[in-house]
């Protein structure tokens, strides 16, 4: 059978809808009036069958993620479903690689998603390099942190906001794989609460985002998606606030990073996890995403590496890798001493494995203890983090 792969048009929103809500699990709800399934920074393709039926779609993101302390271009991709009766015949694939091209053609050169299971999209290259992790506290646990006397907490107002947004950007600069939320495909949540940090000059320097759930009993929650202190008065500050809560809402489920500041307050025995969603990163354009992001300013050096990818063809094959002065290039041509699979270029990239881990799973081969170091240290950093679920 031949299937026509193309952006969706105005007529297929019913078809996008009926597909996505089964697939989701929200099938019992009406298509809202006027919803559309793009919007500015989003792009949907659709697989149809020669009787016009949608079969398969996915939804190509426009967004940044910052790598080295650069913003480098990604394909977040959403919304991945195939009609139930024809899964498992590659409609997925036909689809996931239209759209890694027509990523790759308006400026992406990485691609990152939320995968419910991993075989499919490893299979077309993407491997884990990370997760989003809520975890759950008790409440009275944060109400034993002494908040600091000069830092004073208030609500934060419209004005604050500019502050707020450089808070996340400057913290989401150092990171790894954090998201721009400048991009188009971001928008702002709506939270219950959002609370600043101002120390003894009047300065922001820290904020919270919260959401009070229903009840007071030992069913009461707050549920915190950002706590990001600029100092160490700020952080344990805003920690205690949500401990004020301990005698109406006796849990705090917060997300957090590997190597979150929090950490350095609270036990990790004291906090499990409340839900773990994996996420997973793939190379789109292997010389464009070299040049894209940042790399150690101190290290110089090269190494030959040869790339195998038949999804992404365009950045097969030999290659010398140049760092240099806090940049890279990607330059065709060298010995191809070096080989790497696309799961193993996106975890290397991505800074989740070191060679010799990448050596054991058989996503690298070839090189010595020289390119082994040199490779370890280009990425190293801290570990691939998301604070946004898409």
């Amino acid at each position: 059978m031949t299937y026509e792969v193309r952006p969706l048009g105005p007529g297929d929103q019913q078809l996008a809808w009926d597909l996505g809500s089964l697939t989701f699990g929200y099938h019992e709800r009406p298509m809202p009036e006027g919803w559309l399934s793009d919007s500015p920074g989003r792009r949907t393709l659709g697989v149809f069958d020669p009787a016009g039926r949608l079969v398969a779609k996915a939804v190509d993101r426009e967004q940044g993620q910052w790598f080295g302390g650069r913003i480098v271009p990604a394909s977040g991709v959403a919304g991945v479903a195939t009609a139930a009766e024809l899964r498992g015949r590659g409609l997925g694939r036909l689809v996931l690689t239209r759209l890694l091209q027509d990523a790759r053609g308006r400026g992406a050169v990485i691609s990152t998603l939320f995968d419910t299971t991993p075989g499919p999209y490893r299979a077309l290259g993407w491997e884990e390099v990370g997760a989003l992790v809520y975890y759950r506290v008790p409440t009275r646990v944060l109400a034993e942190i002494r908040p600091d006397p000069t830092t004073v907490l208030r609500p934060a107002t419209e004005a604050d906001l500019p502050a707020v947004d450089a808070i996340y950007r400057e913290v989401a600069r150092t990171g790894t794989a954090m998201m721009d939320r400048a991009g188009p495909a971001f928008v702002t949540a709506d939270h219950d609460g959002c609370t600043v940090a101002v120390d003894g000059t009047g300065t922001i320097v820290g904020y919270a985002t919260w959401d009070r759930g229903p009840g007071y009993d030992a069913s009461g929650r707050l549920t915190v998606d950002d706590l990001i202190g600029l100092t160490p008065e700020a952080t344990r500050t805003l920690l205690a606030m949500l401990g004020g809560w301990a005698s109406v809402a006796p849990t705090v489920v917060i997300r957090l990073g590997a190597a979150d500041p929090v950490w350095a307050l609270l036990a990790r025995g004291d906090a499990t996890p409340e839900s773990t969603q994996p996420w997973m990163l793939r190379v789109v354009d292997a010389p464009a995403a070299v040049a894209a992001r940042g790399w150690p300013r101190h290290l110089t050096g090269e190494v030959d590496l040869e790339l195998t990818d038949e999804v992404c063809p365009w950045h097969q094959g030999r290659h010398r890798l140049v760092l240099a002065g806090g940049t890279g290039r990607l330059e065709p041509g060298g010995a191809g001493t070096v080989r790497l699979t696309p799961r193993g270029l996106a975890a290397w990239y991505a800074g989740a494995a070191i060679p010799q881990q990448l050596r054991r799973s058989g996503f690298l081969s070839g090189g010595t203890a020289d390119t082994d170091e040199l490779l370890r240290t280009a990425t190293a950093g801290p570990a691939p983090t998301l604070h946004d679920y898409f």
